[in-house]
C-alpha cells in the first residue's frame, strides 16, 4: 500500500510536470516563433540566403533584422571584426567575459588590426568554442560555420536606399541528440541566443549610428533576465518541497509567465520587473503577513 508520503510526493512532482509542460507550449506556440524572427519581413524570413545549404534541414532556424541608418560600407567593418577576444559582440559583455581573464570590452571603435581576414580564419566565439569564416563577401554578407562546415552563422546587408541598410542575420544549425554535452549547450542557446543575438543588432546599429547604449544599462538587463529565470526555477523547487496548494501552483505558473514576458515579449523590460515583483511578493510572504506584524507590535510594543 501506497504512503500518504509517497502519494504526496507523487502529487507535487505531478503537479509539476503539468506546470513546465504548459510554461514550455506557450515558449513553443508563442514566444519560440516570435523570438527566431525579430525583426524580420516575411519576404526576409522566406528568401534564400548564402549559407542556407550548410544545413538544408536545421532544427534551430532563425531570420533577425533591423535598419541601420547607414550605408553597407560603413557597416561592414564592424561586422568583420567581431569575435572573442577581437572586437566582442557589442553586446551583453558581462557574459561575453565569463571565462576570460582580461575583461574584454566590446569596441566602441573600428579596430583595424580585425580588418583582413580570409575564408578558412577562425572565429573564436567564447573562450572554449571556435567557428571559421566560410564565405567573406565584402559589403554583402559574411557566413560563419562550424570547424565540421555544419551549421552556419550568416550577416548579410541589404540596402534600402542612400541612407539605410537592413542588416539580416540568419542561424542555421542542428541539436546534438547523440552528444550530451553539446546538447545541454544546444539547449542553452536555444533558449537565450535571442537576447544575445538582438543585442547584437541593436549594438551594431548604435555604434554605427554613434548612439552606444550604456554598458550599466546592458548589465542591468542581464541580471534582470537571470533573476527572472531564477524566479522561476525557485517557483518549481517550492512545489516540490512544500505543500501542495493551488495558490502555491497558480504563483509558480506566474513566474512561468513573467518569465516568457521578460525575455521574449516585446514590451519593455521593466514591465517584467514589475509583474516579476508581485510574483515574489506571493511566493515569500504570506496573505496574513502584514497581519502578523501588527499583532506582534501589540503583543510586543517598542
Amino acid at each position: 500500500m501506497i504512503s500518504l508520503s509517497w502519494l504526496n510526493l507523487f502529487k507535487r512532482i505531478l503537479a509539476t510536470l503539468m506546470l513546465l509542460v504548459l510554461v514550455i507550449s506557450a515558449y513553443l506556440l508563442w514566444a519560440r516563433p516570435y523570438q527566431l524572427n525579430w525583426g524580420a519581413t516575411e519576404q526576409e524570413m522566406n528568401q534564400v540566403m548564402p549559407g542556407d545549404h550548410l544545413d538544408p534541414q536545421p532544427e534551430f532556424f532563425s531570420t533577425r533584422a533591423i535598419i541601420i541608418s547607414a550605408t553597407p560600407e560603413e557597416i561592414w567593418p564592424w561586422l568583420l571584426q567581431m569575435g572573442y577576444g577581437r572586437a566582442g559582440y557589442y553586446g551583453y559583455d558581462i557574459i561575453e567575459n565569463l571565462g576570460s581573464p582580461l575583461g574584454i570590452h566590446s569596441a566602441d571603435r573600428i579596430l583595424p588590426e580585425f580588418q583582413h581576414f580570409k575564408v578558412g580564419d577562425g572565429v573564436p566565439i567564447s573562450s572554449v568554442a571556435r567557428m571559421v569564416f566560410y564565405a567573406i563577401e565584402p559589403n554583402r554578407y559574411l557566413i560563419w560555420t562550424g570547424l565540421n562546415q555544419k551549421g552556419s552563422f550568416i550577416w548579410a546587408l541589404y540596402p534600402l536606399d542612400e541612407d539605410h541598410t537592413r542588416l539580416v542575420s540568419r542561424i542555421r544549425w542542428s541539436f546534438h541528440w547523440a552528444e550530451p554535452s553539446l546538447l545541454s549547450l544546444d539547449l542553452f542557446t536555444e533558449f537565450t541566443d535571442y537576447l544575445a543575438v538582438r543585442e547584437i543588432l541593436q549594438g551594431v546599429k548604435g555604434r554605427v549610428e554613434n548612439q552606444i547604449e550604456p554598458m550599466a544599462n546592458q548589465n542591468t538587463e542581464v541580471v534582470i533576465y537571470v533573476v527572472t529565470a531564477l524566479i522561476f526555477i525557485v517557483s518549481l523547487v517550492s512545489l516540490l518541497i512544500r505543500g501542495l496548494t493551488w495558490k502555491r501552483w497558480l504563483t509558480g505558473l506566474a513566474a512561468g509567465v513573467v518569465w516568457l514576458v521578460t525575455w521574449f515579449a516585446p514590451v519593455s523590460i521593466w514591465i517584467g520587473v514589475g509583474l516579476e515583483i508581485l510574483v515574489v511578493w506571493k511566493l515569500f510572504f504570506p496573505k496574513d503577513f502584514f497581519k502578523r506584524s501588527k499583532v506582534d507590535k501589540a503583543v510586543n510594543p517598542a
